[in-house]
């Protein structure tokens, strides 16, 4: 199989596919899904409300902090993450807009 190069596709297919491996784990859904509701917290709440275990739990914090969904501040000792909403927002927005084009641009023939 010829593997692509990266320089042959737009940018936006990029961003595109940062957010879907971005949520790409249930675990982080819900992780979004909790900060979201409570607003902050830190990991070791989120580890009482996973069934996972605290070094899975910080995993997937950090893939979405590297992404940009959530961010994480020093309180003390531990470090407590939230949604960052704007770049949330800036995300679901081309996901969105991604999927109006998609819907634009089908056939009406079926696979």
């Amino acid at each position: 199989m010829d593997t692509a190069r990266p320089d042959h596709f737009p940018n936006s297919t990029y961003e595109i596919a940062e957010i879907a491996k971005a949520l790409s784990h249930p675990a982080r859904v819900m992780i979004l899904m909790t900060l979201a509701k409570r607003g902050e917290c830190i990991c070791g709440d989120l580890v009482m409300d996973l069934p996972l275990a605290q070094s899975t739990v910080s995993q997937h914090l950090k893939a979405l902090k590297e992404v940009g969904l959530i961010r994480g501040t020093i309180d003390g000792p531990r470090s407590k993450y939230c949604v960052d909403w704007k770049i949330f927002e800036a995300y679901f927005g081309k996901l969105s807009q991604w999927g109006q084009d998609m819907i634009r641009t089908q056939t009406n023939q079926s696979c």
